[in-house]
C-alpha cells in the first residue's frame, strides 16, 4: 500500500472530512460520496462489515469475472490495507459477483444492481462490464486509509449509464508520456466509469506510434530539439542542434496498453491526425507536403510551416493505406480517429498537384478537396474493418457516408451532423477542454493559448443532448486534454481532476439527479483518495473569481464570486498577506482605496485557510473590464 503524502492544504481537508464523515471507521450515515451518482439508491437498516475475514465469491469458469475480482481485491488492499481472498463457499462476510441467468433489459450492457446486506454484498449484471462498474461503486464506499474493519451501510442500488460513449482524450504528441503513465491515466479514468480512452498519437510536435512499413515516422518524427517554457514561442533549432526530446510506443507497447485497458473495459480509440497537423509526418517524409521543403519536427516554434499533407500526391494515400492497416491491426475497437481539423488550405490553393486533383475529380473548392481526402481515408478504414471519426471540420465539403463527428467548436457541428443522420460525440471546448485553466489565470498561470479558463461549475452545466433535435444520434461525450502547456504527467493529472469527475457524472448519471452544491460535497470526499493514491489534482474550486465593475457614478469597484458555498474571502489592498483578521468580503462591490495598485485575497472555511493566495494588479482587472465593453 502506498503511503499517504500529506501537505498543509491536504491535512486540513483530511481533518475536516474525518470530522464530518468519520472516514476512519465508516463511509458516513448517508453514503452520499459516490461519483458518478447512481440512478437510484435505497438505504436499508444494518451494515456490512468488510475485514480480512471477508471472502470474494465469483464463478471460477468465467475468466473476465476472475480478472475483475483480482483487480478489485488489489484495489481494496491498496486503498485500505485490508486483504481479502477468494472463496468457493459463502462465509459470514461475503462479496459476490454474479451474472444474470436471464438478461435484465433495464441494465443493458453496462448496468448493475447491488444489494448490500449484513454479511453479504451481491453485485448482479448482464455482462462483466456491469460487474466491473458495480465494483467501482463499492470501492468508493471504502474510505482511504481505513481501519482494520470498514462498516458499509446496507443499501440497494440500481445503476446504468446515460450515454454509451464516455471518453477522455490524452494528447501524447505535444508532450510524450511513458507507457506506465498512460496506464495510470487509464486506471484512474476507469474508476469513474469512463469507457473510452482517445489516444491522440500524432500531430506536428511528434509521431508516437511505430509503423513498421514507414520507419522514418518514428526515427525522425518522434524526436525534436528540447525546449522548455511557453509553447508556441520557442526558438527554432540552432544549427547542428540534435533532436533528443520525445519518444514513441512500439507495437508491443501498444498491445500491452490495449490489453490493460480491455481488462478495465476501456476501449482505446487511436487518432492519426491528417491531413492537417501532419508536420511530424512531413518532417519524416518531406515529399508528403505541397512545398516538399524539409522541416524539423515542431516543438512549438514561432515559425511558419507547411503542415498539411498534399491532397494531390497519390503516394500519400499509399502511405496512409500502410499506416492504417498497421494501426487497425493493433486496436480491436471499431473506430479510428483521423483528425481532419484545421487543415491549412492555402497550401492546397497554391499547389499544382492539388489543383489538378480538383479538376480531375470535378471539385469546386478546397473544402470539397478536404471532403475528397476524408472520403478516401474512410474507404481505407472500411477496408480494414474500421469506422471513421473526425473533428467537426470534416463537415466542410460534405461528410463521408459512415463518418462519426466529434463536435468541438461548440455543439452546432454535432447538431448538424445528427440532423444529417450521422452519429455524434459532443466535446465542445467551452465545457470539455481540460487544457483550459480551471480557475483564476494569475493563480493557475497557463492553459491552452494562455487565454481561457473553464471552471468545474461550468463543466457541470453541460448537457450533451442540448440543441440536438434527435438525441438518439448522440453517442455520448468526451473530455479532451491537449498538452501544449502540460509538460509532465503530474500536470496532466492536475488538469484532469477533479473536473474529470464532473464530466463522468454528466455522461453516466440521469440529468434529474444533478445538483451542483451536493456534487461538490461528494467531490471533496474524493480528495483524500487522490492524496493516498498520489494522484495530483487542482484545488481551484476554493479560489474565488474576481472582476472589476464600474458603478453608475463611474467608480471602479471589485467583486468576488466563490465557486462553491461556505467560503469566506479576506482581502487587502496594501500588499500584505490577508488572513481572517483582514476585511472580509460581504457580497457587495468593494471600493478601491486611493493609490492602491494591487488586491490580494484568500479563501477561508470554518476559520481555516483553504484557498490559494490571489494577487492581481488593478490594471489587469481594468484591462479585462475594457475588453468586455
Amino acid at each position: 500500500m502506498r503511503k499517504t503524502k500529506i501537505n498543509k492544504w491536504s491535512a486540513f481537508i483530511l481533518f475536516a472530512l474525518a470530522s464530518s464523515l468519520q472516514i476512519n471507521v465508516s463511509w458516513g450515515q448517508e453514503n452520499e460520496a459516490l461519483i458518478p451518482k447512481p440512478v437510484s439508491e435505497t438505504r436499508r437498516s444494518g451494515q456490512f462489515v468488510l475485514s480480512g475475514k471477508t471472502k470474494m465469491q465469483v464463478s471460477s469458469d468465467n475468466a473476465e469475472l476472475q480478472t475483475i475480482a483480482d483487480l478489485f481485491i488489489g484495489d481494496i488492499a491498496e486503498l485500505s490495507g485490508i486483504s481479502i481472498e477468494k472463496g468457493e463457499r459463502k462465509a459470514k462476510s461475503t462479496i459476490e459477483f454474479r451474472l444474470n441467468m436471464v438478461s435484465d433489459s433495464l441494465l443493458g450492457t453496462e448496468g448493475y444492481k447491488m444489494k448490500i446486506a449484513p454479511g453479504h454484498v451481491l453485485i448482479l449484471a448482464n455482462q462483466p462490464q456491469g460487474i466491473f462498474y458495480g465494483a467501482q461503486t463499492l470501492l468508493q464506499m471504502i474510505p482511504a486509509n481505513s481501519a482494520a474493519e470498514v462498516s458499509i451501510p446496507c443499501a440497494e442500488l440500481i445503476d446504468y449509464p446515460r450515454f454509451g460513449w464516455r471518453g477522455l482524450m490524452l494528447d501524447v504528441s505535444r508532450h510524450f508520456f511513458t507507457k506506465e503513465e498512460v496506464k495510470q491515466y487509464i486506471d484512474q479514468l476507469a474508476k469513474y466509469k469512463y469507457n473510452v480512452f482517445h489516444w491522440h498519437l500524432t500531430d506536428d510536435p511528434g509521431w508516437r506510434i511505430e509503423i513498421k512499413g514507414l520507419p522514418e515516422l518514428t526515427n525522425v518524427g518522434s524526436l525534436r530539439v528540447p525546449r522548455t517554457g511557453n509553447f508556441g514561442h520557442f526558438q527554432p533549432p540552432y544549427p547542428g542542434e540534435e533532436a533528443t526530446d520525445g519518444g514513441f510506443y512500439t507495437q508491443e507497447d501498444i498491445r500491452e496498453i490495449v490489453k490493460y485497458a480491455q481488462e478495465r473495459f476501456v476501449t482505446i480509440v487511436p487518432e492519426i491526425d491528417i491531413p492537417g497537423h501532419s508536420l511530424a509526418f512531413i518532417a519524416s517524409y518531406p515529399d508528403a507536403s505541397c512545398t516538399q521543403l524539409k522541416y524539423p519536427v515542431n516543438a512549438g516554434f514561432a515559425m511558419p510551416v507547411d503542415r498539411v499533407l498534399c491532397a494531390g500526391n497519390e503516394d500519400n494515400f499509399k502511405k496512409l493505406e500502410l499506416i492504417f492497416s498497421e494501426v487497425a491491426s493493433l486496436f480491436p475497437g471499431e473506430y479510428i480517429h483521423i483528425g481532419g481539423d484545421e487543415a491549412e488550405k492555402d497550401y492546397w490553393r497554391e499547389c499544382p498537384k492539388c489543383q489538378q486533383r480538383m479538376k480531375t475529380e470535378g471539385l469546386k473548392n478546397e473544402d470539397e478537396l478536404q471532403s475528397y481526402f476524408i472520403k478516401r481515408v474512410s474507404k481505407i478504414l472500411e477496408a480494414n474493418g474500421k469506422k471513421l471519426i473526425g473533428w467537426d471540420e470534416i463537415l466542410e465539403g460534405g461528410l463521408a457516408p459512415d463518418a462519426t463527428v466529434m463536435s468541438w467548436r461548440g455543439t452546432e457541428g454535432g447538431a448538424a451532423a445528427a440532423k444529417a443522420g450521422h452519429p455524434v460525440i459532443m466535446t465542445p471546448n467551452e465545457f470539455c477542454y481540460l487544457d483550459h485553466t480551471q480557475g483564476e489565470n494569475v493563480i493557475e498561470r497557463y492553459g491552452i493559448l494562455f487565454c481561457c479558463f473553464m471552471r468545474m461549475r461550468e463543466v457541470y452545466k453541460f448537457n450533451p443532448n442540448e440543441g440536438v433535435a434527435d438525441s438518439t444520434y448522440v453517442l455520448g461525450a468526451q473530455g479532451n486534454l491537449w498538452t501544449e502547456m502540460v509538460p509532465n504527467y503530474r500536470r496532466a493529472e492536475y488538469m484532469t481532476w477533479p473536473r474529470g469527475m464532473a464530466l463522468s457524472e454528466i455522461m453516466w448519471s440521469p440529468i434529474r439527479n444533478r445538483d451542483w452544491d451536493e456534487f461538490v460535497s461528494r467531490a471533496e470526499a474524493h480528495f483524500p483518495r487522490f492524496e493516498q493514491a498520489d494522484v495530483n489534482y487542482s484545488p481551484a474550486i476554493y479560489d474565488p473569481d474576481i472582476k472589476m465593475v464600474e458603478s453608475d457614478t463611474g467608480e471602479y469597484q471589485i467583486i468576488f464570486t466563490p465557486e462553491i458555498k461556505g467560503l469566506d474571502i479576506y482581502y487587502s489592498f496594501d500588499m500584505t498577506f490577508p488572513d481572517k483578521f483582514y476585511p472580509k468580503y460581504e457580497d457587495k462591490p468593494i471600493s478601491i482605496p486611493s493609490g492602491a495598485t494591487e488586491i490580494w485575497a484568500i479563501s477561508y472555511r470554518n476559520g481555516n485557510p483553504i484557498g490559494r493566495l490571489l494577487v492581481i494588479t488593478l490594471d489587469e482587472l481594468k484591462n479585462r473590464l475594457e475588453k468586455k465593453k
